[in-house]
């Protein structure tokens, strides 16, 4: 197989899963918020508390991240009180607990103020820190250097005219 970085003329980057997962979650408050529903809050006031954003911009955010299937409102209603509702993550909201994982690692490293980290993520089984790994479906571990880039389904090759116009922009 050719690794895809011996010619990155020859392909597009225009449906790039990294681009796309950006578009979902890359904002500073909604990474936030990801976080948060992943610590175990639930509800509008707590997020707006803890995340640290007004109250238009909070639902703003909210309301993006249950319409691409993160977190789901579930109506709830204390005794005496009007209906209101709670974000519940989804299993593809779940799926992002490696992603800040890794991102809280590198924070860590190299983020972190003097005092070093806020919070250190550790196994409840044995006491040992939580750490992200890559491995490849046959659970080696990987290195950078042992990564090839192949073609994809959804790999776009770019034609010898989009070959001649330079990069994309």
């Amino acid at each position: 197989m050719t690794d895809l970085r011996e010619n990155l003329a020859a392909w597009s980057s225009a449906n790039c899963s990294i681009a796309r997962a950006m578009d979902v979650v890359g904002s500073r408050s909604a990474m936030l918020i990801m976080r948060d529903a992943l610590l175990g809050t639930r509800r509008f006031d707590d997020f707006v508390r803890r995340v640290g954003i007004g109250e238009p911009a909070m639902a703003a955010r909210l309301k993006d991240l249950v319409a691409a299937g993160l977190l789901e409102r579930i109506p709830y209603r204390e005794p005496g009180q009007r209906t209101r509702h709670e974000y519940q993550l989804t299993r593809k909201g779940r799926e992002l607990l490696p992603v800040l994982t890794a991102l809280r690692s590198w924070g860590d490293t190299w983020a972190a103020d003097d005092a070093g980290p806020p919070v250190l993520a550790t196994h409840r089984g044995c006491g040992h820190p939580v750490r992200v790994a890559l491995r490849c479906a046959q659970g080696h571990d990987v290195t950078g250097g042992d990564i090839e880039l192949v073609a994809g389904p959804g790999l776009i090759r770019n034609t010898a005219e989009d070959r001649q116009d330079g990069p994309e922009s």
